[in-house]
């Protein structure tokens, strides 16, 4: 199944030819709308995952046993999903491992980070390219999530902040009125 993650910006025919290059595939693509309304516009597609389901079609299986070591689970996603030649790790990645290792997390599945423009880790390579590799700088660790994050490249994980932020436009007054948001 494919969700497309619609935004108000998206055209009827950008959504029309994602629908159809799926279903020439045999796949079920759902349209989300939780973009523009919040839990409400995933409701469809959380009924036709739920239909999949039910209907015992779905033939998933996980891509890796969450208890191969750390590198093996990254470098089976890079190779099967991502299409990578293969992967690589700063000093820093390499130190991380050690730790994650010692103090026994590195059960946790991956969630990896990188780019948004690319199934590698350099957003010039657009779209799925072949014989990359990709770096793995570091990692963090969110163990109330239940993930490892190895950080891809040089993507930066949280974006800079305007000049003056929303946030000091915004206020609160004695009756609980807000003001301010946008």
């Amino acid at each position: 199944m494919v969700a497309i993650n619609h935004f108000v910006s998206d055209t009827a025919e950008e959504v029309a030819l994602v629908q159809r290059l799926c279903q020439n595939m045999g796949v079920q693509a759902v349209v989300s709308t939780s973009w523009a309304e919040g839990g409400a516009g995933a409701t469809r597609l959380a009924e036709a995952v739920l239909a999949s389901i039910a209907s015992g079609a779905n033939r998933f299986r996980p891509l890796y046993a969450w208890d191969q070591p750390i590198k093996a689970k990254i470098e089976t996603i890079a190779r099967e999903i991502y299409g990578a030649a293969g992967v690589d790790y700063s000093p820093k990645a390499e130190a991380d491992i050690r730790r994650i290792n010692r103090l026994g997390f590195a059960h946790l599945p991956i969630c990896m980070a990188k780019t948004q423009k690319s199934f590698s880790d350099n957003e010039k390579l657009i779209g799925r390219p072949v014989g990359f590799r990709v770096t793995v700088r570091e990692f963090e660790l969110a163990t109330g999530a239940g993930f490892v994050i190895p950080l891809l490249g040089s993507l930066l994980r949280m974006p800079g902040l305007p000049a003056v932020p929303a946030s000091e436009g915004m206020d609160i007054d004695d009756d609980g009125v807000i003001t301010g948001l946008s």
